[in-house]
């Protein structure tokens, strides 16, 4: 394709004053106009005509995968090796930020095309180039954060406590026989052993490896909206991630599901530490929902998939009384066959609502709906918990770490 360059066009767009002028002063001068305007078209393609051809192929260098927040370059070239200049056909969640791309939220940027522009010789005209492109560019959770919290968890656990120690634990899995000791169970004495050997001797257990764990994220949209500035489905696949990190550094078994009003993303089953990279890619897919969770096709379809008696755990959030019913009903199913844990981020906007202090009218009112959404959010979270549901209400800061001490006391129940 040729088109004109700028200098051509602002010499094209002379002519119409000059014209106008011209025809005021001289019967018939404004066909000078005319022939200024060929002259410049002459150019144009004399121009073209020189140029030298876009040929072969251009490849384009973008990182597979950014962290949110981070900014990137994309920098195409020519595989002939010719200069030439570049206009990219991106989509969000980049977004122009200078000569960079801002990675400004979690999922898949996909880049549909790349123009490739080359100048004549004269400066008239341009030779243009479209190139189809299937680039993608995923955009990841930021995992410094995750990986340091992580290692800090899983180096405490392991040195300085019992909780995911291989060789003793409150598993089911019998190990070994010790002397009793004070402070231990006495459930844990073994009395035909103690008095075979005239000594009190207690049973040692083994924590069991392998366990699955599911770390289920409701990204419908209420988990869309945001709670101190960040969405909560953002803030849920933080925490999710550094739950993964640390099972799998435990030896057990973690999966990723994601759904709105169908499920969406399905890591599957995963073990090892290595496997975190898949889950870490899985995590950008995981969009942002316009539509309300369907919380029974979601669980009943993630019920079916499973093979094992898994600890489930759910990021989710109900915003209504009619949510909340539907979310209970498909835990109770999902309770028969596994063990469920909820997570919830404390609502501190209505928090906040209800603490300051009121100095208008409006601020009283304010307040009052605030605290019966609380009370009533505190009612269902009660019917849960009544029905064998755990659930773990934390602060968004401090949820990561709340949820790694919940999976890591259930993994000693287990």
């Amino acid at each position: 394709m040729i088109l004109p360059t700028q200098r051509a066009v602002v010499l094209a767009a002379i002519a119409a004053p000059v014209a106008l002028a011209m025809g005021v002063a001289v019967p018939g001068g404004w066909m000078a106009a005319i022939c200024w305007i060929a002259a410049v078209l002459a150019l144009v393609a004399v121009d073209a005509a020189l140029a030298r051809p876009i040929a072969g192929g251009v490849t384009l260098a973008a990182p597979a995968m950014v962290p949110v927040g981070a900014d990137i370059y994309l920098k195409a070239r020519l595989d002939d090796g010719g200069k030439a200049r570049f206009a990219l056909d991106v989509g969000p969640p980049l977004e122009p930020n200078g000569s960079r791309w801002r990675a400004g939220r979690r999922g898949l940027a996909r880049i549909g095309g790349i123009w490739a522009r080359r100048a004549g010789p004269l400066g008239f005209a341009w030779r243009q180039r479209r190139f189809a492109s299937d680039a993608e560019v995923r955009v990841v959770p930021d995992l410094r954060p995750v990986r340091e919290q992580g290692m800090r968890q899983y180096l405490a656990s392991a040195q300085f406590g019992q909780r995911m120690r291989i060789e003793s634990g409150e598993g089911q899995e019998f190990q070994s026989l010790t002397e009793y000791q004070p402070g231990m169970q006495r459930r844990a004495i073994d009395w035909k052993a103690s008095a075979r050997h005239l000594d009190l001797l207690a049973r040692e257990y083994r924590t069991e490896r392998d366990n699955p764990i599911v770390l289920a994220i409701d990204a419908g949209r209420t988990m869309c909206d945001p709670v101190d500035g960040v969405p909560r489905v953002d803030r849920a696949v933080s925490a999710a991630l550094l739950a993964a990190f640390v099972a799998l550094k435990a030896g057990d078994r973690a999966r990723l599901f994601a759904f709105d009003d169908r499920p969406r993303v399905d890591s599957g089953g995963l073990s090892g530490a290595r496997s975190f990279a898949r889950l870490h890619r899985d995590a950008a897919a995981i969009d942002y929902g316009r539509g309300e969770a369907n919380y029974t096709l979601a669980l009943t379809e993630l019920d079916r998939r499973l093979d094992r008696r898994s600890l489930v755990i759910l990021f989710t959030e109900f915003g209504d009384p009619t949510a909340a019913e539907l979310l209970i009903a498909a835990g109770q199913r999902l309770l028969r066959r596994h063990r469920l844990l909820f997570v919830l981020f404390h609502d501190t906007e209505l928090e906040r609502f209800v603490d300051t202090r009121p100095e208008r009218a409006e601020d009283v009112t304010r307040a009052g709906v605030a605290h019966m959404l609380l009370r009533e959010r505190r009612i269902v979270i009660e019917r849960i918990r009544r029905l064998g549901i755990d659930v773990l209400e934390a602060d968004p800061q401090a949820m990561p770490l709340a949820l790694v001490e919940a999976y890591l006391r259930a993994r000693e129940r287990s």
